[in-house]
């Protein structure tokens, strides 16, 4: 019973996390696109240009503010389930947790959401450095709400600066707890995968827009921003997953070679291209590998070591998922890089003309519209759950800090966390669809543009909100 409480309660934050972390991963790095957006807007000179950057900034500043609403919802009801779910989690690392999760509300709340209404409704109400200085907090606010949630969660990974009185956690250096050994490597890894996910996002919109006939210059620009964004962010992503990659064979072994696929510890240790773990078994069936490549990558010396997870008979994690979800992040990764580089080639070769681009090809940027969401749920799926069966790491087993909370209970709190999550995630794409549909029919259908680039005349009241 309790083995069946403690798996219901992991699926369950499991399910939260999941549609949790789909916002934040838009809104870190877009957030940052939105600075860029306005200040193209002010140092242009072309009165045309001036409009196509304003465009552009007020469609994505409500994609933005959307995306907020929705992750800071979510955030609230999953730090309700340390309280409902896991309880002994609170007690033992309260005093470490419990701080860190308080700066990132205030971060959040303070900054975000202080000053997102100047970057929502301050335009003409405030000055322009003002409004964007307001834009530029709200960007700053969202990349420190982020720093402080990975310190937290990279420091259950590989947890320093700490000391254990009376069965709790207790700070000992903070220095450590903050920036303990693998928290710059996976904030550098969150950062290029939310700066992926925007790319891909502001590049499938706008192919809809010019796909569907409702595109203006601004479209353009922003489809052009997103294939420069993912062509850098993509081959950065792969140099630092590699780095995290090595960080994590250092101080998580066991994580590595469920990745891997690797039972016994092995020199030269191949790449499993393809493989069915099974976990009873212990092997693998039906492998597809490239002969010492695993070792290679991982020690740079294709005769290397691996250390297998029989080395680790109870304190490895479950191999398929790990195994799987991590190729799932490592194929979406190669095909977002391909897609970036062949796309923009495309676009250099046909005179930075989006006219000229193949249909075939906006329709294929229009499906990977939420590429990078697949990639970072993948790739979060093999931290967390490469993580287990400890919640912080080879201290705190998870089933030792569970609720005593009945399994039915949990099932049914499950369904229906699961069921609002569907609903909210299929409202948000077609909200998604139908501010990329009707943008430019609003705001400035008919309105005139001064020589400095500026409206001259209002449609109706209040439009520019």
């Amino acid at each position: 019973m309790l083995m069946d409480a403690v798996f219901l309660a992991r699926m369950q934050f499991a399910a939260n996390i999941t549609f949790h972390i789909l916002f934040p991963s838009i809104s870190i790095a877009l957030g940052w696109v939105l600075l860029f957006f306005r200040l193209k807007h002010l140092r242009a000179t072309d009165p045309q240009q001036k409009l196509d950057w304003l465009r552009a900034y007020r469609l994505w500043t409500k994609v933005f503010a959307l995306t907020f609403a929705l992750g800071v919802v979510s955030g609230v009801t999953m730090s309700f389930q340390f309280g409902t779910n896991w309880p002994g989690y609170m007690e033992r690392v309260g005093n470490i947790a419990g701080p860190l999760l308080s700066y990132e509300v205030l971060t959040a709340f303070f900054l975000e959401a202080g000053f997102l209404g100047v970057m929502l409704f301050g335009h003409r109400r405030v000055g322009e450095m003002v409004h964007l200085g307001a834009t530029f907090l709200v960007a700053f606010g969202t990349l420190m709400s982020a720093f402080w949630i990975l310190a937290l969660n990279s420091w259950m990974q590989t947890p320093a600066g700490y000391e254990i009185v009376n069965g709790q956690f207790h700070a000992r250096s903070w220095l450590e707890i903050i920036f303990n050994p693998s928290f710059p490597y996976r904030l550098v890894h969150m950062m290029l995968a939310s700066a992926l996910t925007c790319a891909f996002l502001l590049i499938g919109i706008s192919a809809w827009q010019l796909l569907k006939g409702v595109a203006t210059d601004s479209a353009s620009r922003v489809l052009r921003t997103g294939l420069v964004f993912a062509a850098l962010a993509a081959p950065a992503q792969m140099m630092a997953g590699d780095l995290h990659g090595l960080n994590t064979l250092k101080h998580q072994p066991q994580k590595i070679a469920a990745m891997e696929g690797i039972w016994e510890t092995t020199r030269g240790a191949p790449l499993l291209l393809f493989a069915i773990p099974d976990d009873a078994a212990r092997t693998n069936h039906f492998e597809v590998a490239v002969p010492k490549l695993a070792s290679l990558i991982l020690r740079h010396d294709a005769d290397g070591e691996l250390k297998g997870l029989n080395e680790f008979p109870s304190a490895h994690p479950p191999v398929f998922a790990v195994f799987w979800c991590f190729r799932i992040m490592v194929g979406m990764g190669i095909l977002m890089l391909l897609v970036s580089w062949v796309g923009l080639w495309r676009h250099w070769r046909d005179g930075w003309d989006f006219s000229r681009m193949p249909r075939p090809m906006l329709w294929l940027f229009a499906g990977m519209t939420f590429a990078g969401w697949v990639a970072t749920i993948a790739g979060w799926y093999v931290t967390e759950i490469g993580r287990q069966p400890f919640i912080v790491s080879g201290l705190i087993r998870t089933a030792d800090v569970a609720s005593r909370v009945p399994s039915s209970s949990i099932a049914v709190t499950f369904a229906i966390y699961v069921a609002v999550y569907l609903a909210l995630l299929a409202a948000y794409v077609g909200v998604l669809k139908y501010m990329a549909e009707t943008a430019d029919k609003k705001p400035y259908a008919n309105v005139k543009v001064s020589p400095a680039g500026e409206p001259q005349q209002y449609q109706r009241r209040g439009e520019f909100a």
